[in-house]
């Protein structure tokens, strides 16, 4: 692997970290390739039952995409092909047959939280936060198999309403409203997420399979509406361009609606 994905084997667990800790762990193109790459490759592996995602550091799971990788985002060609890059690493680790954990010990934000969505359960730190908080400061959009992710964890009135007041949800919030499956003191998580998932590998794989299968069946939307207008109507306009230049400028965006 790479310096900025390790890859850590324990018994039966897999633990994968993002290792970016002074960008908040924000990820690369090809730091999502390569989590893609290897859902694809533990998949395949009957000596790995269980995957475990998490951060370097503690201040953060992962902050969704690095703001660098937008600056190339001019054409209707490259926003279309953004998300259907996200999209398709995000279908990837949700599609996984084995059981997979996130670890998020600091915030799980932007694409770091559809990634947590994606895993099957989430266990946090008890300063964790949760949110995409877009609409305040990237003005891009959240796409459908992303918001599907979110309204199948929490509903989509919730979700809505945490999209549209671009808030961070704390722990205790997320626990209670379905974000995060446990929340533990910092010091005590990683012992406890090793726990879980030695417990989950020793659980027969077929019926976890099936259990997860069975999941997405009940809580996939009927169809995923082409998004083509939604990705464009954001990507190409002023206002997501303004908000890059402000996040790496670390100012305030000034929003135009155009």
């Amino acid at each position: 692997m790479s310096d900025d994905v390790l890859l850590e084997r324990d018994g039966r667990v897999a633990l994968l970290t993002f290792n970016r800790p002074d960008a908040r762990n924000a990820m690369t193109f090809a730091m999502y390739e390569a989590l893609h790459d290897l859902c694809e490759r533990f998949d395949a592996d009957p000596d790995v039952r269980v995957l475990v995602l998490r951060g370097a550091g503690d201040r953060a799971f992962a902050s969704g995409t690095d703001i660098r990788q937008f600056l190339d985002v001019t054409t209707r060609e490259d926003a279309l092909a953004y998300e259907g890059r996200i999209t398709r690493v995000l279908a990837r680790l949700h599609g996984m047959r084995k059981p997979t954990l996130a670890m998020v010990q600091g915030d799980a934000v932007g694409g770091g939280l559809f990634m947590s969505l994606a895993c099957d359960l989430r266990l946090a730190a008890a300063h964790a936060r949760f949110g995409a908080p877009v609409a305040r400061t990237l003005g891009n959009c959240t796409a459908p198999f992303s918001f599907s992710l979110l309204a199948a964890t929490v509903g989509p009135v919730r979700a809505r309403n945490m999209l549209l007041t671009a808030r961070l949800v704390d722990a205790a919030e997320a626990q209670a409203i379905g974000l995060a499956d446990e929340v533990h003191p910092a010091v005590a998580l990683e012992a406890r997420v090793r726990e879980l998932a030695h417990h989950l590998a020793a659980l027969a794989p077929l019926t976890l399979a099936a259990i997860k299968e069975a999941t997405r069946r009940v809580t996939a939307p009927a169809a995923l509406r082409d998004a083509e207008d939604l990705v464009l109507s954001c990507y190409l306009s002023e206002d997501f361009h303004e908000g890059v230049r402000a996040f790496l400028e670390k100012r305030t965006p000034q929003w135009r609606g155009r």
